[in-house]
């Protein structure tokens, strides 16, 4: 598979950093000599210098041949550009874009349908929004994902100590869990990946990831001493673009939203957009305005704004302050794994939602959802097993899954959802739950597209 990434940023470096990892034909375009130099420098990938918009760069990057073109940059305009010129050339690539422009929000299906025949439009902005209200729907999680329709929620909780989960044994579980009601499926303990068995012991520190059903979620919460009232008061510092579509969300749920926005003519421009929001002028970390305006009444401080520090410092802030939550927007995924050492557990990031959506689109299979984990570690994939594959017919246990990869739910065609065993056999039609090590990911794309596609 070759795979032509535009735009060397941080998006395209890290998908281009995971698809190299994994051994794929990759090729990356970029104008900028500085991400030319780093991505070279670093990556095992072909590098081209100049503008992913031009038709003869995308020649001589060798377009014809490329099964799928990343439009990655940050220019919504330039996407679109490098799409209508792939697509003039080589309109058999599959084409995926990231456009962020809510002008372009009812306009994804017309760009599909019609000129430069985008196959995906990705808005990580969009798939952020969503994030956060998931944080803020589900207490003390870290991390939320949604599959099977959002009938089954991926879970990353931090155990504390003193929870009664705290040096249990996982083979001692089932006098603590009913038989079929969630699966421990990863640990991060100290940074490291640990897919664990009956010999494990959950210790006080630990970053869990457990898989049940939506409908068991509050029972699951309550196990590992995760419950909060609902969040019905939210301050938002920041009010961009993504501050915009989440104060709409949340008026839209009759949640009570302030806004804090430090330029005068963002405010008159959000005070437009909202009915019932309230929009104060200001500074997010300035303790004083913080303390006015209640900060210790608040359920759930989001810091979304552009500045790196001002959303690390207010949500800090809003925290020793005595508001309930906060969920910080981080743009360098390179900060990510440094920021539960100093208290900021709750983390959202376009740019990893950005990548994460790409990933569910480049999966070989029949793949309706990937993720990646905490740290990139891990990949969870959702996808649906058929009649012509081995896995279909056979027990787990007879199954061979390559070592860090197990099936860690199933989802029968009636909605009937089951956490696997040994003896479970999967069915044709069955949504299946896997997660993989980062480093097998290659060969359970092999297991899905050899043994669960027929060609």
């Amino acid at each position: 598979m070759k795979i032509m990434i535009i735009g060397a940023g941080e998006v395209g470096f890290n998908v281009a950093n995971r698809l190299a990892h994994e051994n794929k034909n990759v090729v990356i375009i970029d104008k900028d000599p500085e991400a030319v130099r780093r991505i070279s420098e670093t990556l095992d990938v072909q590098v081209l210098e100049g503008s992913g918009s031009s038709p003869v760069v995308l020649e001589e990057a060798g377009i014809r041949e490329t099964e799928i073109v990343l439009a990655v940059t940050d220019s919504d305009e330039t996407n679109l550009v490098a799409c209508l010129s792939a697509d003039l050339i080589s309109p058999a690539t599959r084409k995926l874009a990231r456009i962020r422009n809510v002008d372009f929000d009812h306009f994804h299906q017309a760009l599909r349908d019609g000129a430069p025949h985008i196959d995906t439009v990705i808005n990580p902005e969009i798939e952020v929004v969503k994030t956060i209200h998931l944080l803020m729907a589900v207490p003390g999680a870290v991390d939320v994902t949604e599959l099977v329709d959002g009938r089954m929620k991926f879970i990353g909780i931090q155990l504390e100590k003193g929870a009664r989960l705290a040096g249990a044994r996982l083979s001692a579980l089932s006098s603590l869990v009913k038989k079929g009601s969630l699966l421990i499926a990863a640990i991060i303990r100290q940074g490291a990946l640990i897919i664990p068995t009956g010999k494990d012991t959950l210790e006080p520190g630990d970053l869990i990831y457990f898989i049940c059903e939506d409908r068991k979620l509050t029972e699951a919460l309550q196990l590992f001493d995760k419950a909060e009232d609902p969040v019905n008061r939210v301050l938002i510092v920041g009010g961009g673009r993504i501050g915009l579509r989440l104060a709409k969300l949340l008026e839209d749920q009759s949640i009570y939203t302030k806004i804090i926005e430090k330029d005068h003519g963002r405010c008159i421009h959000l005070a437009d957009q909202l009915n019932k929001a309230v929009v104060l002028n200001g500074d997010g970390s300035d303790q004083e305005l913080l303390m006015e305006e209640n900060i210790k009444e608040m359920d759930a401080v989001i810091t979304l704004t552009n500045d790196e520090e001002t959303n690390i410092l207010s949500s800090l802030l809003a925290k020793q302050m005595g508001a309930r939550k906060t969920i910080t927007k981080i743009r360098k995924l390179s900060y990510i794994p440094l920021l539960p050492t100093i208290g900021i557990d709750q983390v959202v990031s376009p740019r990893l939602s950005a990548v994460n959506s790409i990933f569910r689109h480049i999966r070989r299979g029949k793949v309706l959802a990937a993720k990646s984990i905490k740290g990139e570690q891990a990949e969870i994939l959702e996808a649906i097993a058929l009649e012509t594959s081995d896995i279909v017919g056979n027990p787990l246990m007879k199954i061979a899954f390559p070592t860090g990869a197990i099936v860690i739910g199933i989802c029968r065609k009636d909605g009937t959802f089951l956490i696997p065993s040994g003896d479970s056999v999967i069915e044709p039609g069955d949504r299946i739950i896997i997660l993989a090590d980062r480093r097998v990911i290659p060969k359970v794309e092999k297991i899905l597209t050899v043994k669960l596609e027929f060609f």
